[in-house]
């Protein structure tokens, strides 16, 4: 691959700011990575290098999961994210790009000018997080920072947050990894990139989490909102939808 070192550097970049966010580094790696591949082999590369991501999220920050959440959360969005990877290959998802960037820049944004204002932390907020979360993820290859928001609504404590994100992302990493390699989204010439993007993703957790632990609670929900505002910009610019 042409610019290899780029796309490594890119990529650790991606993992770090996911870590920092917790909601993980799909949302910076998804656009970054449509610069060297294409869309397809993006959808599949993420799905393996966000396993591996997630399972050393899990081991440094195990300590903290809500279980309920990672159920309410997790379930739906497990069922979810197979209809959205077997729809990929059919769906346009051009307005639906859009959408959720528009979605995501408005929300972040009336999070933070307003920051009394907060999702409901009930079982319905959670199931449609779940639901949304999941279904984008299968089809666009994140689904990051609308989990980001459900989790954001009940205020939890950053260790829980990171973890249990990750163990919702655990399952609906597994869940589309079978589709997108059912579906030939994974290629052989290309495996020699998940063996440098397991590396790569222990290193950004690492560093991630060194980051973590000097931040203040209400610093890091800030953190969150800012990055998923800037994911919403990068939805709308994303270069596989320039044409």
């Amino acid at each position: 691959m042409p610019f290899l070192w780029l796309f490594v550097l890119l990529a650790l970049l991606a993992e770090f700011l996911g870590t920092v966010g917790g909601f993980g580094s799909s949302v910076f790696f998804v656009p970054v990575a449509n610069f060297f591949l294409d869309f397809q082999s993006v959808l599949g590369l993420t799905a393996l290098f966000h396993l591996s991501s997630n399972i050393t999220k899990i081991s440094m920050f195990r300590k903290g999961v809500d279980w309920k959440l990672v159920l309410l959360i997790g379930i739906p969005a497990i069922l979810f994210v197979i209809l959205g990877a077997y729809l990929a290959n059919t769906f346009e998802s051009k307005p639906l790009q859009i959408a959720m960037g528009f979605f995501l820049i408005i929300l972040s944004l009336v999070f933070l000018i307003f920051k009394s204002i907060r999702l409901k932390s009930n079982a319905t907020t959670s199931i449609a997080g779940g639901v949304v979360s999941g279904f984008l993820a299968g089809l666009l290859g994140s689904g990051g920072p609308i989990r980001g928001l459900t989790l954001a609504a009940y205020d939890l404590r950053k260790e829980v947050f990171i973890a249990t994100s990750a163990f919702i992302d655990l399952g609906i990493d597994l869940s589309r990894s079978v589709v997108y390699i059912s579906n030939g989204f994974v290629h052989k010439d290309q495996l020699y990139l998940v063996a440098i993007l397991v590396v790569v993703g222990i290193v950004g957790t690492w560093l991630g989490k060194k980051v973590l632990d000097q931040i203040s609670q209400e610093r890091f929900r800030q953190i969150v909102l800012i990055l998923i505002l800037i994911i919403g910009v990068v939805s709308l610019f994303n270069p596989q939808f320039r044409s």
